[in-house]
């Protein structure tokens, strides 16, 4: 059975940082691609950021690039996200997603498997 499991979220001040992490287990792990999306109340979920099967390639949503780092350890079975420079409008809860192929945020249904988030609150 496939666990996917996301920690590290809580309430920061506006410019402040946390690094989320996410465990999977029950899988290849480096047969998938992991990303990490977000959901804030009322909107859809969207994209943040996405690594490749081997870590050597990486995709970011515009809002986050410069600030969102991904990285994944295929050892440890873990993909994180650290965020600096945290903004009000990042607060969402933040959700960790597999899949076997790298899709576009756009097809985010289409992920194979989800952990159940963990919540990130920035304050002003």
């Amino acid at each position: 059975q496939v666990q996917v499991v996301e920690s590290g979220g809580g309430s920061v001040q506006a410019g402040e940082s946390l690094r989320l992490s996410c465990t999977a287990s029950g899988l290849t792990f480096d047969d998938y691609v992991l990303a990490w999306f977000r959901q804030a109340p009322g909107k859809e979920r969207e994209g943040v950021a996405a690594i490749n099967w081997g870590g050597d390639s990486t995709y970011y949503e515009d809002s986050v690039k410069g600030r969102f780092t991904i990285s994944r350890d295929n050892v440890k079975n873990t993909v994180d996200l650290q965020m600096n420079s945290l903004k009000p409008e990042d607060s969402a809860m933040y959700y960790c997603a597999a899949d076997l192929i790298f899709l576009p945020f756009s097809r985010f249904r289409e992920y194979k498997f989800w952990g159940q988030g963990t919540q990130v609150t920035v304050s002003s």
